[in-house]
């Protein structure tokens, strides 16, 4: 009658994450990006070990719109110069590498795209949200290398 348990939990997630989001400064939100990828190709993995081809490919699926919608259409290449313009080249290849693991079923493609991504959200994280190293923060302030998701612009 008024639904199951597993809906309402779902239901309850979402609005955890949209109000995460809507808090989040653009620093934030690309690190929720990171995570989001990150979980996705986990999940991928699993999925790909239990046989499970349905979910394995809508995991895969998610990781790869995460980084190219999310993670590598941030980037601001002309703020960012070399350094988001190389970004975009690793993005590109993560996105090729991923539906290469899908296609295929190789775990080690997944670890691989999965280990870039934990280095350059560790990477991130070290920078901190106005470009300096975290302990030297004073107030938040977008980085060069990256502008707002645009799924967070106003």
């Amino acid at each position: 009658m008024f639904g199951t348990m597993k809906r309402g939990a779902n239901a309850y997630a979402n609005i955890g994450v949209e109000t995460g989001v809507l808090a989040a400064s653009p620093h934030k939100l690309i690190t929720m990006l990171f995570d989001g990828a990150l979980v996705a190709i986990a999940l991928g993995k699993k999925y790909m070990a239990e046989g499970n081809i349905k979910d394995k490919g809508e995991s895969i699926t998610k990781a790869i719109l995460i980084v190219d919608n999310g993670l590598r259409a941030s980037l601001n290449k002309e703020v960012g110069g070399e350094l988001a313009l190389n970004l975009d080249s690793l993005y590109e290849y993560m996105s090729r590498r991923l539906f290469e693991a899908n296609a295929t079923n190789n775990p080690a493609i997944l670890d691989e795209v999965h280990s870039l991504l934990e280095d350059i959200r560790s990477a991130w994280e070290q920078i901190g949200p106005n470009g300096q190293p975290a302990s030297m923060q004073a107030a938040p302030a977008p980085t060069a290398a990256f502008s707002q998701p645009s799924f967070a612009k106003a």
